[in-house]
């Protein structure tokens, strides 16, 4: 996890798969703790379902602190997933 240069938003890791989903679930909580309202997905290459759980709980997290939380650059595969899946509708992404 990584910052893109501004204070409201951070960057998901290359890979976020089962084996990474908690450490990449705790350390974009502690962003939106500090007011992150973003994240950046382009460096995202390799994903799972677990990928799709992790963006679910920190726009919960953005959501209990009256904040939205916005997607970008979600990679194509995964937003199919999430329409495969029935929860694109629950993510706030756009390209």
């Amino acid at each position: 996890m990584s910052s893109a240069g501004t204070g409201g938003r951070f960057q998901t890791a290359a890979t976020l798969t089962h084996e990474s989903a908690k450490s990449a679930l705790e350390a974009g909580l502690s962003r939106i703790a500090a007011g992150a309202t973003e994240v950046d997905c382009a460096p995202l290459r390799q994903f799972d379902s677990s990928a799709l759980a992790v963006l679910l709980a920190w726009q919960r997290a953005a959501t209990s602190r009256g904040a939205a939380l916005g997607i970008v650059n979600l990679p194509s595969g995964l937003a199919s997933l999430a329409q495969a899946y029935g929860v694109d509708t629950l993510l706030t992404f756009r390209h």
